[in-house]
């Protein structure tokens, strides 16, 4: 359904989407409706691999422990 290629490696990933919120969006919410992108599986995606979304930020950081 995503209209764009996006990594799979879950590093790359966050450094894309981060690039992304940084650049173009106000929120990961935003992102994923403006590219279609399917949210909960990302988030699922980049938790397993120890990041979160921090919407005080904008960005996805290392989840707190």
């Amino acid at each position: 359904r995503c209209l764009m290629q996006i990594p799979k490696d879950p590093l790359m990933l966050m450094s894309y989407l981060n690039t992304k919120l940084r650049d173009a969006y106000s929120s990961f919410s935003a992102l994923c409706e403006d590219l279609e992108l399917d949210e909960a599986a990302l988030t699922e995606t980049l938790q397993q691999a120890g990041y979160a979304y921090q919407p005080e930020r904008n960005q996805f950081l290392p989840a707190k422990r």
